[in-house]
C-alpha cells in the first residue's frame, strides 16, 4: 500500500533533521527487507518516505517509522514511534477502517531472534495494514483518465460527511493560525531560489500576505462557527484509494493535531488544487460543487477559494523544490516545483464574477450543459452551480437522490426554492464565484428576478433557453437513473403545454444533437475563452 511521499504543513520544508539513529534501525530494516519476518516469505516491495519505510507483501503492508526528529515531530524513540502509529492508526481508521488493521510490536526474543509479535522485548513497532490492489490509487486512476461523474461525486459525499462528523474547534484565531502556514510557505520557498524565482517568490508572498490580511474576519468567522476541524490535513490523489469499488482516504496528517485542525474547505482545497494542475477542470468543478451542495454551512467561506487553492499549490512548489535539490534527483521535479509556483500567482489572479441561467423544460439537458461549462466559467474551480432540483432537496432536509411527494412540488415551495437559488447567487457571486443558474426558469417573473440578482452584485448577466422537440425530451427523462429531478414523464408532459412568455435577452438554444454541439454554441453565445489557470 503506497503511503504519501509528502506533508503539507508549512513546517515540513523548512525543519531540518536535528537527529537522525537510522543506524539503530538498520538491522530492522534488514530483517523486514528479507521477508523473514512475513508469513508469504516473499521479498517485500519496499517504499520509503522521509519519515517511514512500508513493506508490502501479499494483501498487507507494514509501516515502520523512522527514527528522526524534526521540528514538527520526534519519532525518535521506540515509545514515541508506537505513540504515533496509535495515533494513525486511530485517525485513519475515521476514514478506512478496512485498511487499517493494528499496532503490532516488533519483538526480540531471548534468544536475540527479531519476531514480528510473541515474546519477549519490543524493540520497535510496526503498524500493520490490508494493502489494495496496485493502480488503486486515484492519482493513477486519473492518469488513465478513470475519474468519472459517480466516483466523484461519491467521493465529494465522503468527504462532506467526514467533515460533518470530525472534531471541531470553536476558536476565534482562524486568521492567526492561517497566517502562520503562510509564513511557514514564504520561508520554505526563499530556501530553493536556483529552483524558485525569487521574484516569482516574493510577488506571491506579497499576495498571500495581503489577501490572508484582507478576509482576516471571515477567517475568524470561520473558526468561531465551527469550520476549524480535525480534517484529513493531507487531501491529495495520491491519499485516496479506490477500495471495494469506492473512494477511500488514507494515510492522513497523523502526527500533529494542530496541524491537522484547519479550515474544511482548506482541507478541501488540495484535492480541488491536485486536480486543476492536472488540468482535471470538469472534475475539479463536479468535487466543489457536490461538496458544497451537501454542506450548505461552507457557502459563506467561497472568498477563500483563492488563497486556499494558491496556499496549496505552494506547498506542492517548495515541497518539490527542496526534493529537486537533493542528490541525484530526477531534475524534471524543478520543472513541476515551477509549475506549481506558476499555478499559485495564476490562482490569485482577479477575475470577474459573471452570472449565467440555464433555462427550459424538463428533459432539455440544462443540468448536463451546466456540469460541462462550470469549469471555463470564472475563477478556479470553476463556476458555483445552483441546481433547483438540488437546492429543494436540501430545503426539505434530505440527500438530493430523495424523491420527494408531489406536495413538495406546490408554488410555494417552487417560491422557496427560486429565493434560495437568488440568495446563495448573489452571496456567491458577493464573494467573486460565478454562478450558473440551473432550473426551468418558465415563469416570466423567474428570469426577471435572477437578471436583477446579476444586477444587484454587479456582474454580467447572460439566459441561456435550451429547446428540445417533445419526443426528445420525453426520452431524456425516462432514461434518467438516480437523479436529483423528480420529473417524469407525466410532468414532461403537461410542462408541454406552459406559456413561456417574453425572454427577452435570453438566448435560445436548440437542443438536437449531440451534447458536445450543445456545449459548443453554448460556449460561442457565452463567449467563452479557454481559461488560462
Amino acid at each position: 500500500m503506497p503511503s504519501s511521499l509528502e506533508r503539507d504543513p508549512a513546517q515540513k520544508a523548512n525543519a531540518s533533521p536535528v537527529a537522525s539513529s537510522t543506524e539503530a534501525q538498520a538491522e530492522i530494516l534488514a530483517f523486514l527487507e528479507s521477508g523473514d519476518a512475513f508469513s508469504t516469505h516473499e521479498t517485500p516491495r519496499r517504499i520509503d518516505t522521509h519519515c517511514a519505510s512500508i513493506f508490502l507483501t501479499g494483501d498487507q503492508a507494514w509501516k515502520l517509522k523512522r527514527a528522526v526528529r524534526f521540528g514538527y515531530l520526534d519519532f525518535s524513540t521506540p515509545e514515541r514511534r508506537r505513540e504515533a502509529l496509535e495515533a494513525e492508526l486511530r485517525l485513519n481508521r475515521r476514514t478506512a477502517p478496512s485498511l487499517y488493521r493494528a499496532v503490532r510490536p516488533l519483538i526480540r526474543s531471548a534468544e536475540g531472534q527479531l519476531t514480528i509479535g510473541g515474546t519477549g522485548t519490543p524493540i520497535d513497532w510496526l503498524l500493520e495494514m490490508r494493502r489494495f490492489p496496485d493502480g488503486a490509487l486515484l492519482d493513477e486512476q486519473a492518469a488513465r483518465g478513470h475519474l468519472d461523474q459517480s466516483m466523484l461525486m461519491g467521493l465529494a459525499d465522503h468527504i462532506a460527511a467526514f467533515h460533518d462528523a470530525a472534531e471541531p474547534l470553536a476558536a476565534g484565531d482562524g486568521a492567526a493560525r492561517f497566517r502562520s502556514v503562510v509564513e511557514g510557505n514564504i520561508e520554505s520557498m526563499a530556501r530553493y531560489p536556483d529552483v524558485l524565482d525569487p521574484d516569482q517568490a516574493g510577488l506571491l508572498s506579497r499576495r498571500l500576505l495581503g489577501l490572508t490580511s484582507e478576509l482576516t474576519p471571515l477567517l475568524d468567522a470561520r473558526g468561531v462557527s465551527g469550520r476549524i476541524r480535525h480534517a484529513h490535513g493531507d487531501l491529495h490523489l495520491a491519499n485516496i484509494a479506490l477500495i471495494d469499488g469506492k473512494p477511500t482516504m488514507f494515510d492522513c496528517l497523523e502526527f500533529s493535531p494542530e496541524l491537522a485542525t484547519i479550515d474544511t474547505l482548506y482541507d478541501l482545497a488540495f484535492l480541488l488544487m491536485d486536480l486543476w494542475h492536472r488540468d482535471l477542470r470538469t472534475e475539479a468543478n463536479i468535487v466543489f460543487n457536490r461538496y458544497l451542495d451537501l454542506s450548505p454551512q461552507d457557502e459563506d467561506g467561497l472568498a477563500l477559494t483563492p488563497l486556499f487553492l494558491s496556499v496549496r499549490a505552494t506547498i506542492r512548489a517548495h515541497v518539490l523544490a527542496a526534493q529537486a535539490t537533493r542528490p541525484g534527483c530526477d531534475r524534471s521535479m524543478a520543472d513541476q516545483a515551477r509549475s506549481y509556483l506558476d499555478l499559485a500567482l495564476a490562482l490569485l489572479r482577479p477575475v470577474q464574477p459573471r452570472l449565467i441561467a440555464i433555462g427550459g423544460l424538463s428533459g432539455t439537458g440544462k443540468s448536463s450543459l451546466a456540469r460541462a461549462l462550470g469549469e471555463g466559467v470564472g475563477r478556479a474551480p470553476g463556476a458555483r452551480v445552483l441546481r433547483n432540483d438540488v437546492l429543494r432537496k436540501r430545503l426539505a432536509g434530505v440527500a438530493p437522490e430523495t424523491r420527494l411527494a408531489r406536495s413538495s412540488y406546490s408554488d410555494e415551495a417552487a417560491r422557496r426554492v427560486y429565493d434560495e437559488t437568488d440568495r446563495l447567487a448573489l452571496l456567491a457571486l458577493r464573494s467573486g464565484q460565478s454562478v450558473i443558474a440551473d432550473g426551468v426558469f418558465a415563469q416570466q417573473e423567474n428570469r426577471c428576478r435572477i437578471e436583477g440578482v446579476a444586477s444587484e452584485a454587479g456582474v454580467s448577466f447572460t439566459g441561456l433557453w435550451l429547446e428540445a422537440p417533445p419526443q426528445a425530451r420525453l426520452t431524456r427523462v425516462s432514461g434518467r437513473g438516480a437523479d436529483a429531478s423528480d420529473a417524469d414523464m407525466a410532468v414532461a408532459r403537461a410542462q408541454t403545454d406552459l406559456e413561456i412568455g417574453d425572454l427577452g435577452s435570453w438566448r435560445r438554444i436548440q437542443v438536437a444533437g449531440s451534447i458536445d454541439a450543445v456545449v459548443l454554441d453554448a460556449r460561442r453565445a457565452l463567449k467563452l475563452d479557454q481559461t488560462d489557470l
